[in-house]
């Protein structure tokens, strides 16, 4: 049986998982089904067989940090053998490095990074701050990259932060550029630090030039993700089906990719 991990999935506490879906819902102007709580995020995993979720939230202020990050260590811990978590960071925290060794001390195994909900600018020197300590810690850092109606995340501000922090396992969200899709794969395609996630991205990409931007960027450099809650695991395997791939590349999309970079095996 084929082994499946979600690399891209959002889980909120319970008491503000409704409140956190609106927020999304609104920011994107998106109708959604999922609730964001973890025992959802399984149910929705079941359907398809994942085998696996890297789960991740988002502090859009600096105060949020260490409960977000003690709220992610806490999920892994109850389900250690199919979740991993990745900590949160803030560019406006006064200890950007004290949040970093404390997520690493809660067990988290990487960081997430919003810059569109976070208002930062990846070129800038914000953003470097958190790239130095990333890097020096050695952790992949998966990154929300791209928004057609600002300019945080787009090709152009990701392109910069890549080439200052080559040692950096850097997964670009969205195929690196959500509703920039083709221009972010002309601009980063072939960045030797680069791996990127479908999530959010199948919707609106026929399989033809789902297909074309997964070649671009290798299909050893792509993970398969539903940006849970935004969308149901059901739809975006279907979709994910239809792209005329080789078993072998099904198989490194689907978990060998992800599980290269989370140490599964």
């Amino acid at each position: 049986m084929q082994k499946i991990v979600n690399a891209h999935c959002h889980i909120y506490p319970d008491k503000i998982a409704e409140k956190a879906v609106l927020g999304i819902r609104d920011f994107y102007d998106l109708d959604m089904s999922l609730n964001g709580k973890l025992d959802d995020l399984i149910r929705d995993g079941n359907k398809v067989g994942v085998t696996h979720y890297l789960v991740h939230s988002v502090a859009t202020t600096p105060k949020q940090v260490k409960s977000i990050n003690e709220f992610i260590a806490e999920a892994v811990n109850t389900h250690p053998d199919i979740f991993t978590g990745f900590g949160t960071l803030h560019p406006d925290s006064e200890d950007i490095q004290g949040d970093f060794d404390y997520l690493i001390d809660l067990g988290l195994k990487g960081v997430k990074i919003h810059p569109d909900f976070q208002q930062f600018a990846m070129n800038e020197e914000r953003a470097f701050k958190i790239g130095e300590v990333v890097s020096k810690g050695k952790v992949p850092m998966l990154v929300h990259c791209g928004d057609f109606r600002y300019n945080y995340s787009n090709p152009e501000q990701i392109k910069p932060f890549l080439e200052r922090f080559p040692d950096i396992t850097f997964i670009g969200a969205h195929f690196a550029g959500w509703s920039v899709w083709e221009e972010a794969t002309r601009q980063l395609a072939g960045t030797p630090n680069l791996y990127v996630d479908l999530s959010s991205s199948l919707y609106d990409l026929s399989p033809e030039t789902a297909l074309e931007l997964i070649h671009a960027y290798g299909s050893d450099r792509v993970l398969w993700g539903t940006d849970y809650p935004m969308w149901e695991s059901d739809s975006e395997m279907d979709y994910f089906n239809k792209i005329d791939l080789t078993d072998e590349e099904r198989s490194q999309i689907l978990y060998d990719n992800a599980a290269k970079i989370l140490n599964l095996d």
